[in-house]
């Protein structure tokens, strides 16, 4: 009969209990957790640090709890207006329960991704057009308060939710421009008549006020000859006065009383 070495016999062991202490050892870092199953049947959350396991007994499986970037492709949205455009976003969020996260849901990334999917769908499009382009912090906090709440169940955490990209047709641009500079026209003219309107209102006042002081008309008669002689004119004038207007006025208003 072959008999094995005494020192083969004494090293088998060691080598045995070795393996076995390999296969048994397991080392969790800091962000991450081990979600332990005995015979399949679900029996603890172990780590940071250093954890022990019992070879085919027990398995396990890895969680990483540090905040994860979800690239949600872009998606075909039609708003509450009627308009077609391709939008993107880019997801934060985290594993706060590994038990819930890897029991619950067969992948809770995939799930999240889909999850995240629709809900972009579903937000966006009971919005307007201008609505997505001007309010995006409100939007953005309508979606990650949707997937929060539905991703609970799984043990996730979103965190935040950023809207990236409103991309849209060509036609729709030049609409979007024409309409832009139909409305700067219509504000151009909208301030040209209400300063049209502040200038009669102004030269109204004033008007009546000339009215109830000669001594002012006179001296804006004045005024209005000086400005003319300064300029570089070869027109002459010569100024009348405004007391032989008058009697020219009061001549010419009682020749037309008389021929009544």
């Amino acid at each position: 009969m072959f008999e094995l070495p005494g020192q083969v016999m004494i090293a088998l062991p060691i080598i045995l209990i070795a393996l076995v202490l390999i296969y048994s050892l397991r080392i969790m870092r800091e962000y991450e957790r081990a979600v332990v199953f005995t015979l399949g049947r679900f029996w603890g959350v172990k780590g940071p640090g250093l954890i022990i396991m019992i070879p085919v007994i027990q398995q396990m499986v890895r969680v990483d709890l540090r905040i994860r970037v979800l690239d949600v492709p872009s998606q075909d949205v039609i708003s509450r207006d009627n308009v077609s455009v391709k939008v993107n976003a880019v997801i934060y969020y985290r594993v706060l329960d590994p038990q819930k996260a890897i029991i619950q849901v067969e992948d809770f990334d995939s799930a999240t991704s889909q999850l995240a999917q629709t809900t972009l769908r579903s937000v966006l499009g009971q919005h307007d057009l201008d609505q997505m382009l001007a309010e995006r912090e409100k939007l953005n906090a309508d979606i990650q308060r949707i997937l929060d709440e539905q991703t609970d169940a799984w043990g996730i955490k979103v965190s935040n939710v950023e809207l990236k990209h409103v991309d849209l047709n060509e036609t729709m641009i030049r609409a979007i421009a024409k309409q832009a500079e139909a409305e700067r026209l219509r504000r151009a003219k909208v301030i040209d008549a209400e300063g049209e309107f502040q200038a009669a209102e102004k030269l109204l006042q004033a008007g009546e006020i000339l009215a109830q002081r000669p001594q002012a008309m006179q001296l804006r008669y004045l005024g209005t000859l000086l400005n003319i002689a300064g300029e570089r004119s070869s027109t002459i004038i010569f100024p009348v006065p405004m007391d032989l207007m008058e009697v020219f006025r009061s001549a010419k208003s009682s020749g037309g009383g008389g021929q009544t």
